[in-house]
């Protein structure tokens, strides 16, 4: 697991592999707002990456600058290894930013077919529509469709083009858990053909569904780059769950009980299980867990905004010291 500002090096599994994403010391403001500071990263082919952070924290800039866009204020971004804004890098691109327009009077065939027209092989449009629960749908007019639909046809657009990587920008926001399920397959299903993805998400079961390298973002900057393991040992200590009369008192870290399930939090589990076992309390449903992705998204990011503040608080106690009679002298 890597974290900012390093460049992020590439695995075992993905040696070999042609980055078709490359930032380098990547920065992008909005005037005096920094969206983005120093951000490297390589995503290889065949990868699917989950891209997490608080709002606000400069996932959708990141998106904006890969798929051209926007342009950073500093640094670079590579696509295919070319600039995202050449349309010759974008034509093996498909992309569903978390806004979407469509056009109210077209009917959902007819979209797709506009979009396939941008392409010289695209996916029959009865092809995308069936992997996206959206045939029946053919000839409504998109103006006509509920918020959840319009989602999964904004979403099916990204693969008309048989695209090589593929940028989702809250893909399932607004649908409900059955049509949440069925895009998490499609997206399975073209990441097992070879497809590169990168997607943003609030749902972090969803990115834990299926990212196998996760990058925590905020306030403009890499946290975090690893697997999912490798993200939740930023939680240092496992729970130990189990259902018994009452929580056993074995020297626990934390204990969270919930009427006779309690959750017991230590950092040698082994060593808590043994204490257990001595201490003669009746248990039943034992079972050893790391920390979940929101316990170690919430770890990342707490630490995160206590050294911001630890900084603000140094910059501030820093402005507030008298400047001494050298420092003034330069100054006259």
């Amino acid at each position: 697991m890597t974290t900012a500002p390093s460049t992020t090096a590439p695995t075992s599994a993905d040696a070999g592999r042609e980055p078709l994403v490359r930032t380098r010391g990547v920065g992008r403001r909005y005037g005096e707002v920094v969206a983005l500071d120093d951000v490297s990263l390589d995503v290889p082919a065949g990868q699917l990456l989950g891209l997490l952070g608080p709002n606000g924290a400069g996932k959708s800039t990141l998106l904006q600058l890969l798929c051209g866009l926007r342009r950073p204020t500093s640094g670079s971004v590579e696509l295919f290894g070319r600039a995202p804004w050449e349309p010759g890098a974008r034509s093996r691109l498909g992309t569903t930013p978390q806004e979407t327009g469509l056009p109210p009077t077209l009917r959902v065939g007819e979209v797709v077919d506009v979009v396939a027209g941008h392409f010289t092989d695209p996916v029959p449009a009865g092809e995308v529509l069936e992997r996206f629960g959206l045939a029946d749908l053919r000839r409504r007019q998109t103006g006509g469709l509920s918020g959840g639909q319009k989602r999964r046809l904004a979403v099916a657009l990204a693969f008309v083009g048989r695209p090589d990587l593929v940028l989702l920008d809250e893909p399932t926001t607004g649908l409900d858990t059955g049509a949440r399920h069925d895009l998490w397959e499609a997206v399975r299903a073209y990441h097992r053909s070879g497809g590169t993805v990168v997607l943003t998400s609030h749902y972090l079961e969803e990115v834990e569904a299926l990212a196998e390298r996760v990058v925590v973002v905020d306030h403009g900057r890499v946290l975090v780059d690893g697997t999912l393991e490798e993200v939740r040992s930023a939680v240092p200590a496992r729970r130990v769950r189990l259902r018994a009369a009452t929580a056993p008192d074995v020297g626990a870290d934390r204990v969270v009980s919930d009427g006779d399930r309690h959750e017991l939090w230590a950092a040698d589990t082994d060593d808590l299980v043994r204490r257990l076992v001595r201490g003669g309390t009746p248990f039943r449903e034992l079972e050893v867990a790391p920390a979940s992705l929101e316990e170690a998204f919430l770890a990342v990011t707490s630490r995160a905004d206590a050294a911001e503040d630890d900084d603000v608080t140094r910059t501030r106690t820093s402005a507030a010291t008298p400047v001494t009679a050298p420092t003034q002298e330069r100054y006259r």
